[in-house]
C-alpha cells in the first residue's frame, strides 16, 4: 500500500476514552468507540448497523467515573416540551397513519388493530432519549469489565447446558461457537438482563414522539410483523427502551433480516429459544463475513522504534509482512499463516496491548461497530475456550470526558489542524489531526485523543 501522511488517512489510530451511552437496561451502543466517540451515533439509530450493543449494566470499576453530559442534541426542535406535548396529543393519529405502511409490510388488518388498540406512548422514554448519561472508560476498563471471571464461568456453564445446540450452530454456519456464546454473554449476561419494556410500545412511542420518528417507524412496523406472524408472543416481546430484545438483543428490523428458526418449531423465537437465538446470531455473523476456521485476531508485541503510522485500519498486510516488520506474538507463540491479512489495532495507544485483526474481527463489528465491544467479544470467546488473559497489561490511563475531548479539538483547531466539528466525538479527522500533532510534538503518533495529548496541548508544547 502507498504510504500517506497522517492527515490523508481515514483511520489514523485510536483514542484513549471509551464513552458509553446506555440505551436502556441492557443497552449500550456506539461506533468506533476507541476513538472516544462510543456514544455517537447510538447503533440503535444507525441504519447500517441494526444490532446495537447491549452489555448488561454492571458495577463500574473504581477508575471509571461517570461524566455529566448529554449525548442528545441540545435544543432539538422535536424535543422541546411543546413539541413533545404535541406529539403525545397526536399519538393515536400517528399510529393510525402507519397502518398502510404496516399492511404493505405484511401485517394483517386484524393484527394491526389488535396490537395498536389502546396503545399509549411511554413518555418516560423521552427522558432516556434526551438525557443519556455519558460514562467514560478506557478501552482496558471496558474490556476487563465485560470479560470478568463470573461471566467466563457462567458462559462455560451455559455452553455445557446447550452443547448440542452450539455444536450444530457451528457446523451449519461455520461460525466459532465461542464467539456466539460471547455475544450472548455480553449482550444479556446469558439471558438475565434482557430489558422489560414492551417492544411494541417502545418502538411505537419512538415512531411518533421525539426526534427519531423516521428511523423507528420501520422498527415499529417490524415489531408488529413479528407478533402478527406468530414468531414471538406479544407478551414475550420485551426488551430495552430502544426496542432491542431477545437473548442476543436484536432490533426488530435486524430480526426480520437475520433471525432463523433453528429449532424447527415453525417460529423464529430469539426470546424463548436458545437454539433460535444462537442460530440467528451465527447467521448474522456469517452474513457479516465470518470465515470458518479463522480467529478474530491475535495479540502481538511490537518491536522497539515501531512506526505507529502503520496502526491504521486502512493498512492491511499479510501476516508474513507484519512479521518482517518485527511483530511477534507473545510468549513465543507461532504467528498465523503468512498469507492471512490483518490490520494493526492499538486500543490503548502505544503504551498498551497491540492486536492484528482479521476479517473475522470485521464480522464481529457487523454485529456492533465498536472496537472495544468487538475486542471484548473476541477476548471473552477465547477465555471461554480456555485461553488466558492478555499478556500485555493495560496501561494506567484516564478517559477523557466529552468536554475534554471537545477542548482537545478546539486546541488542535486553534493550531491550524482540521479536526471537524468540536463536538467531543473523535472521528477520523480528529484522529488524523491528533496524529499530525503527535508527530510535531515528538510524541508516539498513535492517534489517541488521550490525556497526554490534551496535557501537551494545554502546556503549549
Amino acid at each position: 500500500m502507498v504510504h500517506r501522511t497522517a492527515s490523508d488517512r481515514g483511520y489514523a489510530g485510536r483514542a484513549a476514552g471509551v464513552a458509553i451511552a446506555c440505551l436502556g437496561l441492557a443497552g449500550c451502543a456506539g461506533s468506533d468507540d476507541i476513538t472516544g466517540a462510543f456514544a455517537a451515533p447510538p447503533a440503535a439509530y444507525a441504519s447500517a448497523s441494526p444490532a446495537p450493543a447491549r452489555p448488561a449494566p454492571m458495577r463500574q470499576p473504581a477508575q471509571a467515573r461517570p461524566v455529566a453530559a448529554a449525548s442528545a442534541p441540545a435544543g432539538h426542535p422535536d424535543m422541546t416540551p411543546a413539541a413533545l406535548a404535541r406529539d403525545e396529543a397526536n399519538f393515536s393519529r400517528c399510529i393510525a397513519a402507519l397502518e398502510p405502511k404496516a399492511r404493505a409490510a405484511g401485517v394483517s388488518a386484524a393484527g394491526f388493530r389488535r396490537y395498536t388498540a389502546g396503545l399509549k406512548p411511554d413518555m418516560g422514554i423521552m427522558d432516556k432519549l434526551q438525557t443519556q448519561p455519558e460514562f467514560s472508560r478506557t478501552a482496558g476498563d471496558y474490556v476487563e469489565m465485560l470479560v470478568s471471571e463470573t461471566r467466563i464461568r457462567k458462559g462455560r456453564e451455559a455452553m455445557a447446558q446447550n452443547a448440542a445446540v452450539f455444536a450444530e450452530v457451528e457446523r451449519r454456519y461455520g461460525v466459532d461457537r465461542y464467539v456466539v456464546a460471547a455475544i450472548w454473554g455480553i449482550e444479556t449476561n446469558y439471558g438475565s438482563a434482557r430489558g422489560s419494556y414492551s417492544v411494541i410500545e417502545a418502538t411505537g412511542t419512538l415512531a411518533c414522539v421525539g426526534r427519531r420518528k423516521a428511523y423507528f417507524r420501520d422498527e415499529f412496523v417490524a415489531a408488529l410483523r413479528i407478533v402478527d406472524r406468530g414468531d414471538i408472543p406479544e407478551s414475550h416481546l420485551r426488551g430495552s427502551w430502544a426496542g432491542a430484545f431477545g437473548l442476543t438483543q436484536f432490533m426488530p428490523t435486524a430480526f426480520q433480516r437475520d433471525a432463523v428458526d433453528f429449532d424447527g418449531d415453525g417460529h423464529r423465537n430469539v426470546v424463548d429459544s436458545v437454539a433460535d437465538a444462537m442460530g440467528s446470531t451465527a447467521n448474522k455473523l456469517k452474513r457479516g463475513g465470518w470465515q470458518a476456521g479463522r480467529s478474530w485476531g491475535y495479540e502481538v508485541v511490537l518491536p522497539a522504534r515501531f512506526d505507529y503510522l502503520l496502526a491504521d485500519k486502512n493498512i492491511r498486510k499479510p501476516m508474513r509482512e507484519w512479521a518482517a516488520l518485527g511483530i511477534r506474538r507473545p510468549e513465543g507463540r507461532p504467528m498465523p499463516p503468512g498469507g492471512e491479512t490483518a490490520y494493526l489495532l492499538l486500543p490503548a495507544g502505544a503504551k498498551g496491548p497491540a492486536f492484528l485483526m482479521t476479517d473475522n474481527f470485521k464480522a464481529i463489528l457487523s454485529y456492533n461497530p465498536a472496537d472495544a465491544y468487538a475486542l471484548a467479544i473476541g477476548h471473552l470467546a477465547d477465555r471461554l475456550r480456555g485461553g488466558g488473559p492478555f499478556v500485555q497489561p493495560w496501561p494506567e490511563q484516564r478517559a477523557l470526558s466529552r468536554n475534554e475531548r471537545s477542548e482537545l479539538q478546539k486546541r488542535l483547531a486553534s493550531r491550524g489542524y482540521d479536526v471537524g466539528p468540536h463536538d467531543g466525538a473523535i472521528g477520523a479527522q480528529t484522529r488524523a489531526a491528533v496524529r499530525d500533532y503527535q508527530v510535531a510534538a515528538g510524541l508516539p503518533p498513535d492517534g489517541m485523543a488521550s490525556g497526554e495529548v490534551l496535557d501537551s496541548l494545554r502546556g503549549g508544547s
